[in-house]
This record gives C-alpha cells, structure tokens and sequence, in this order.
C-alpha cells in the first residue's frame, strides 16, 4: 500500500532530524555570550564563585562529556533541572505549553476561518471591486510586523474599547479563549494574508482547469464542482502552505506572548535565554522541534488523503 509506506518513511524521517536539532540546540546554547553562573549571580560574581557554580552545574566537564549527559537525559525523557526557577524542566514546559498550544490552534483556526471564504468570494469575483477590497485590506496587515499588530489590537479594543483584557490567560476554559482572542487574532491576520492569496491563485487554476470545464459540461451544480472538484484540489497547496508556516506563527508568538503578557513556551523562551538558562532552552527547542514535526507528519497524512497520487 503505497499511502502507508509513504506515512511510514516521513515518520522514520523524524528520527535523523529531531538528532541534527539535539546537535544544533547543543552547539548554539553554548555559544551565547556570557555563562549561566555569572547570570545567576549578578554583576558581584567573582572567578572563584563562577567556577564553583560551574562545577555544581556540570558545566566544567568536556563539550563531548556534556554532550553525552544531554543525549541519555533526552532519551529518558528527563530534561534535568532549570538554573533559573530550580525546578523540573519538563514540569515548567508541561504547565506552560498548553498555553502556547492553545494560542496557536486559535490562530491557525482563525486564519483557516477566514482565508478559505474570503479566498472563494475573490476568486469567484476576480478583478472585481469586491476582489480588489479583500486583497488591499489583507496587503496592509501583512506589511506589518506581529507586535505591531498586537499593539494596535490592543489599543483599540482593550485600552479604549475595554472589549477584552488587556493580559492575562484565566481559569476556565471560556475565560481563556477571551483572554487569548486578541493574541491569537494579532497572529492570524498576517498568516490570512498568505493563505488567502495562495488559495485564491489555486481556486483561480482549478477554475479553468479542463476538468472543470467538463464537468459544467456534464450539467453538475455550480455547489457541487466548487466542492467535489475546486475546493478538494485547491486546498492541497494551501494545507502546505499552511503547515508551513505554523513555524512562522510560533516565532510571532515569542512578541505576542510578550506583549499580551501570556504565559506560554515562547515567552519563557526568551526569559530563559537571557539568564542563560540552558536546560530550558534545551527542552523547549525539542518540544517545539517535536511539535513542528508532528504537524508536519499531519499535514502530510491529509494530503495523502486529499490526493493519493503523493504517495507514488
């Protein structure tokens, strides 16, 4: 069955990526400026307390001897201990990446929410005032960068409008969509902009496809071909387009995060690279390595299904 050995091999292909990324994370945590003893102490630290710290730390042992203590941690799920909140690695990524997780699906589904329809009403009406309205508002919000975005968002409807919180993720489950809206629109903008132009290119390619032609031909419904043939074999690049750049919303997170003040993986990210933190960094690189993968593997699947022409 060619489907499965297809899912098959890109699944095998984790393995060798998720090890050049333990290669990769290693190497360049090290090479940040400055040492997590002298963050941990301040501008007081003297050579002999760095070096004592350093010692307690494991980091006066060979790179290769680090290296290898780092690998057996990772294989046994155990991503040692934060120099900086002296706790549990995976604990501290385990309370925090839900929300990250959470921030993210929001965006993705608001981007998808958007960009399909607004896709198909262009593409049916291209060259139209209505077609050229779509693709001018969406151009201006992808010239803009994520925090820009998310400042002006949080301007108008929570400094002036008071519609939603200016902070904060909350208790229960709507508390934390409410919270989340605004961040997760601030990332969802610039990608609908994508989205909407690559499905709108596609949807047009299909359109004058011959195979649609044939159908209208056949006397089918104009419901019907959109849905049976455009939208099955227009959706196929956006879906990887899509997957794409889920890395990109996950990097804007790290600003989002930061701005709205919420406490997921991305802003720990940043905190922990500044205090030099580097069992966190570490851990949070793989998780987000391993995320990025799965999603990766998933959009695959589906585009498996969509068309199984892939798998040959």
């Amino acid at each position: 069955m060619p489907e499965f050995a297809y899912i098959l091999k890109r699944i095998l292909l984790i393995v060798p990526t998720l090890l050049v990324i333990l290669v990769v994370t290693f190497t360049i945590v090290r090479l940040l400026p400055g040492d997590p003893a002298s963050a941990m102490i301040g501008d007081r630290s003297t050579d002999s307390d760095v070096t004592r710290i350093n010692a307690e730390l494991g980091l006066d042992k060979p790179l290769p001897v680090q290296f290898f203590y780092f690998v057996r941690q990772v294989a046994t799920r155990n991503l040692g201990d934060s120099f900086a909140l002296h706790e549990p690695v995976t604990s501290v990524i385990a309370e925090r990446l839900p929300v990250t997780l959470m921030l993210t699906a929001m965006a993705g589904f608001f981007a998808l929410a958007m960009a399909i329809p607004l896709a198909f009403v262009s593409a049916l009406r291209r060259n139209s005032a209505t077609d050229m309205a779509i693709r001018g508002s969406f151009q201006v919000t992808l010239s803009m960068p994520p925090f820009y975005i998310g400042l002006v968002l949080l301007t108008i409807f929570s400094a002036r409008l008071h519609w939603f919180p200016v902070g904060g993720y909350g208790d229960t489950f709507g508390d934390r969509v409410y919270h989340l809206f605004l961040p997760s629109m601030t990332l969802a903008l610039s990608l609908t902009a994508v989205l909407m132009n690559s499905l709108r290119a596609s949807i047009i390619a299909v359109l004058d496809a011959e195979y649609v032609t044939f159908a209208r031909a056949k006397g089918l419904s104009n419901r019907t071909i959109l849905l049976r043939h455009v939208m099955r074999n227009a959706l196929i690049p956006t879906l990887t387009l899509f997957a794409l750049n889920i890395g990109t919303i996950i990097g804007g997170a790290v600003i989002t995060e930061t701005v709205f003040a919420v406490p997921g993986i991305c802003r720990l990210m940043v905190d922990s690279i500044f205090s030099r933190d580097y069992p966190m960094v570490q851990g949070l690189v793989i998780v987000l390595s391993v995320l990025v993968s799965l999603i990766f593997l998933v959009t695959d699947i589906v585009q498996v299904a969509l068309d199984p022409r892939r798998a040959r």
